[in-house]
């Protein structure tokens, strides 16, 4: 029988909802063992009526494209129930964010080639349209408007609309008691907000853990936000993320994690109301 490439894995998984449910399944295929621990949630935007009526125009087929720059977002529009007509193009800010969508039933229209950020996107939804359409464009009360502005700039007409407050959420005493003994061997940084929380909630991580992030860009603002990095994925995907780790051998186990006795390979730490989160 062929070894499975990520057996003797204990990933720490930051997100819940289909997303998190789909990169454990991933990772339950590699012979790795997830625990799901949400680090991320979302609270309601405080302006809760404009988002309602920009979904029921969204539903009603008022806009040409929808620009979804996080995976939270797609949260918020499958907790509402959004409707995305077919006439309504979608844009995923990048391949995570494509994955978010489509494990919920929507489609996607448009990923950028190489550059996923809010700029890479604008850039490429430039080249496609140039002619004016109506862009719906959704984001957290602490992202910059660049795609907004360059959209605008551009002559588009936009309307933009805070889908979400970004909270952190504190992770179970066991998750906790896991990564400060050593048992969790990577911890997977999908977003600028994780690695805050991550650098926050477990300020201690054994040496021996590997903490992996979701692309260069994610790299960067987990630097940013005083979170050392060991792995970082080529390309800003899940796969790329799970492939690199499966390239590097499965760190030893601390000293504490060696007094600890096994669990089940098949075992799923999870934690009541795990239904989202993300990236800002």
């Amino acid at each position: 029988m062929t070894a499975k490439p990520l057996a003797g894995w204990r990933v720490l998984v930051p997100r819940g909802g289909p997303w998190g449910d789909s990169v454990a399944a991933r990772l339950r295929t590699g012979g790795a063992t997830p625990v799901i621990a949400p680090l991320i949630n979302f609270a309601p935007t405080e302006d809760k009526a404009a988002l309602e009526q920009a979904l029921r125009d969204l539903a009603d087929g008022r806009f040409h494209w929808l620009t979804v720059t996080s995976a939270t977002t797609v949260d918020v529009l499958f907790s509402y129930g959004a409707r995305i007509p077919e006439g309504t193009k979608v844009a995923a800010v990048g391949e995570t964010t494509a994955t978010a969508l489509q494990a919920v039933g929507y489609g996607v229209d448009l990923v950028p080639d190489t550059d996923n950020s809010a700029a890479g996107l604008a850039r490429q939804l430039l080249a496609l349209e140039s002619e004016p359409r109506r862009i719906l464009t959704l984001r957290s009360e602490i992202a910059k408007p660049v795609l907004t502005d360059a959209l605008i700039a551009a002559g588009h007409d936009v309307h933009s609309v805070v889908a979400y407050r970004t909270v952190g959420v504190p992770a179970p005493e066991r998750a906790h008691r896991d990564v400060l003994n050593g048992r969790i061997n990577a911890i997977l940084v999908t977003s600028g907000s994780v690695a805050e929380q991550v650098r926050e909630q477990f300020p201690v991580i054994p040496d021996e853990t590997i903490i992996a992030a979701i692309g260069p860009r994610t790299a960067r603002d987990a630097n940013a936000a005083g979170l050392p990095i060991h792995l970082v994925a080529p390309r800003q995907s899940v796969e790329s993320l799970i492939d690199a780790l499966a390239d590097i051998p499965v760190p030893p186990p601390s000293a504490e994690a060696r007094a600890i006795p096994e669990t089940t390979p098949t075992e799923v730490v999870r934690i009541p109301h795990a239904a989202t989160k993300d990236d800002r």
